[in-house]
């Protein structure tokens, strides 16, 4: 182009060569000079990152305004919104009890596991059941429910529900091994006893009476597993069943890994449906209900304490 031209450049060549070197744009500069240096800033190899070592990356504490790490904070809120899953041991070791007597947590994530007695004990929350019931629970805790059955049991030895969860022989002696299979893993001093609000009458099918029991090992309630109520009865409208639960929403675990609520096994909840049904998860992963005589899975959750 020459010198002191002035027509119209859009169509005109520029002869330029990518600049060697990276630099900033001079006022004054030639046509040439100024797209040579465009050129090298954008070059593929050798182009600028905004961190000088030209890796195409910037690095997190190069951006304005931020701190110099992510302030995760150690406790409760913070883990329940982190999934991780990675195996954590064969047993719960003196410093893991530490955090969690301390409610921060340390290392340990929602999804994370135990492998204690060939049994995989999988982290479902953290303080779950804090300051609920009627006198309140102030113990931080993390909440575990195995991947697996541990057994198979009925409910009851009819097709009845009588006496609702409390009422049945699921209640009153099928969730024994459990509790002494959970003693064993991690022993009885480390398994939360907190106050649960549990149904112990029903009425046409429908649960009407409830009452606060100390609670320790307990069957699943749908709202743990699917988030809410699913062949559980409500309100109709007209008669309002005994639903005071503490157990009323999703665990994190299930929030975050949903596939997790199926492990092949048909389980039971504690959950009454009618008059001869309960609650249950099917084999093939869809929320389902059966006979209160059905023998099927035991996978209960709990509490483990520091």
């Amino acid at each position: 182009m020459a010198k002191d031209y002035n027509g119209n450049i859009e169509d005109e060549p520029v002869m330029f060569t990518e600049s060697s070197v990276l630099e900033n744009v001079v006022t004054g500069e030639t046509l040439k000079v100024i797209i040579g240096k465009i050129k090298k800033l954008f070059n593929p190899t050798t182009g600028h990152d905004h961190d000088g070592t030209n890796s195409k990356k910037i690095a997190y504490a190069n951006l304005t305004g931020t701190p110099a790490v992510f302030p995760l904070v150690n406790n409760a809120g913070a883990h329940n919104s982190v999934y991780r899953g990675v195996s954590l041991g064969t047993s719960v070791s003196a410093a893991q009890y530490t955090a969690i007597a301390a409610g921060t947590f340390e290392d340990m994530y929602i999804g994370d596991y135990w492998m204690i007695n060939s049994v995989v004990w999988r982290i479902a929350a953290f303080d779950y059941y804090l300051t609920t019931g009627d006198t309140a629970c102030n113990t931080h805790h993390v909440v575990i429910v195995p991947d697996t059955n541990l057994y198979s049991h009925v409910m009851n030895d009819s097709d009845v529900t009588t006496g609702a969860y409390v009422g049945s022989k699921m209640y009153t002696e099928g969730l024994a091994d459990a509790k002494t299979a959970i003693n064993n893993a991690f022993g009885s001093a480390h398994i939360l006893n907190h106050r649960n609000h549990l149904q112990n009458a029903v009425t046409n099918g429908r649960p009407s009476g409830g009452s606060w029991y100390d609670s320790t090992v307990e069957l699943m309630t749908e709202e743990n597993v699917y988030g809410c109520k699913v062949f559980a009865p409500v309100s109709d409208g007209s008669t309002v069943p005994n639903n005071y639960v503490v157990d009323k929403s999703q665990y994190p675990l299930f929030v975050h890994d949903p596939h997790m609520i199926s492990n092949r096994q048909n389980f039971w909840l504690r959950d009454v449906v009618s008059a001869a049904n309960f609650a249950n998860v099917n084999a093939n992963g869809n929320a389902n209900f059966a006979v209160a005589s059905g023998d099927y899975g035991v996978r209960p959750a709990f509490s483990i304490i520091g």
